[in-house]
């Protein structure tokens, strides 16, 4: 049985629950979100995806408590969220102004914790530990404008996390860098997710990056918003970029959400807007020949 939008299931760490977002213009009233009801579990990775225009980044900015719903409510680890929370980070795609240029890789890292009161010992200890994950400990004194995008991308992962963030959300954020880098950082951000257990929610117009990073990917309607699809990613826990690619499962599912952003453009609406299930199941292989009588077994 599904949760009503009124309560949240009872393991979720971030829930969000019949939201609404309808934006007041010259024009007239414009429903950017129509209804989005979904959870997150504790330690989750999840990827959204939509077409584009579909209210991806209007979500995030509700579900950070940087603007408020019309209609429904974001809840945190049961609670409501009215205003960012100190237990959620957020990497933007716009890493560049993100960072302040003129304070060292070290200072960008340890700005929002110094601006906690955290004392010195555990900011510097937390610091260490976040540029380490991202593979940035032997930087730590130069300047954001001498790293490349890529580089200065897991400067803003390290200060997310360093930050220790229950909720981690990624809008975009490795949009701007070329493909090797953007590989690279996918793979930093399931190393990051298993080593830490933070829950993530990571979006992304890139179908194939969903499929490889998620354990699940949450499929928005074109706008008005609804969920048109909510799937599972039953592949390997461990994942590579080649041999992971390189599965008939990857590539089912993969076309499987295509299809589905490509049915969101024309119009289609499910039924059930909030209704969770699996992928299609994988193709059962084909039974193995019967033995000839004939064939000699020596």
């Amino acid at each position: 049985m599904q949760p009503s939008a009124a309560q949240a299931a009872p393991e979720a760490m971030l829930s969000v629950r019949g939201l609404k977002k309808v934006y007041q213009t010259d024009g007239g009233d414009v429903e950017a979100v129509r209804n989005l009801t979904f959870d997150l579990r504790a330690g989750e990775l999840a990827c959204l995806v939509g077409p584009s225009g579909s209210g991806k980044t209007t979500l995030l900015k509700c579900i950070s408590g940087l603007m408020a719903p019309t209609e429904g409510e974001v809840l945190l680890d049961g609670k409501r969220v009215s205003g960012p929370p100190k237990k959620m980070a957020v990497v933007f795609q716009e890493y560049g102004r993100s960072l302040f240029p003129w304070m060292r890789v070290r200072d960008n890292v340890e700005l929002p914790l110094k601006n906690q009161g955290v004392p010195k010992a555990e900011r510097d200890r937390l610091v260490d530990e976040a540029l380490e994950a991202v593979g940035l400990a032997h930087v730590p004194r130069s300047y954001p404008w001498q790293l490349s995008g890529g580089m200065q991308q897991r400067v803003a992962i390290a200060r997310a996390i360093a930050y220790q963030p229950e909720v981690l959300l990624m809008d975009e954020p490795f949009a701007a860098v070329d493909a090797q880098t953007r590989a690279d950082l996918e793979d930093l951000i399931r190393t990051v997710w298993k080593k830490l257990g933070v829950t993530v929610l990571f979006v992304t117009h890139d179908i194939d990056e969903s499929v490889y990073l998620g354990e699940r990917v949450i499929i928005l309607s074109s706008s008005p918003t609804v969920v048109q699809e909510d799937i599972v990613i039953d592949l390997p826990a461990e994942r590579d970029q080649l041999e992971t690619r390189s599965l008939p499962r990857f590539t089912e599912l993969r076309h499987h959400v295509y299809e589905q952003i490509q049915l969101a453009k024309k119009g289609h609406r499910p039924a059930a807007a909030d209704e969770r299930r699996a992928a299609p199941a994988a193709a059962p292989a084909p039974a193995a020949a019967a033995p000839d009588p004939g064939a000699s077994g020596a």
